[in-house]
């Protein structure tokens, strides 16, 4: 449980999360931004597994990428609030 909880912690303050959320606020089309934001997850499992999908466990592939689509969602959303106020 810990192992998983510190994926998940890893991913939102790692790649996915920070830049994901950067790619975000660039558009205002919320299926645009999480789209940048899942591919970010995925490029950031690659590099770390050396690209090399062997080296990649499935959970945290999938842990990275919904981290993204998270992020960039909400990026995306901070993008069409800020544009409205």
């Amino acid at each position: 449980m810990l192992e998983l909880l510190g994926t998940i912690g890893a991913n939102i303050i790692s790649l996915p999360g920070i830049l994901g959320l950067a790619l975000g606020m660039m558009t205002r089309n919320l299926m645009l931004g999480a789209v940048m934001g899942g591919v970010v997850g995925v490029l950031e499992t690659l590099i770390f597994a050396h690209w090399s999908f062997a080296n990649i466990q499935t959970i945290e592939l999938v842990i990275a990428v919904v981290v993204g689509f998270c992020a960039g969602a909400l990026g995306s959303a901070i993008r069409i609030k800020g544009a409205t106020v």
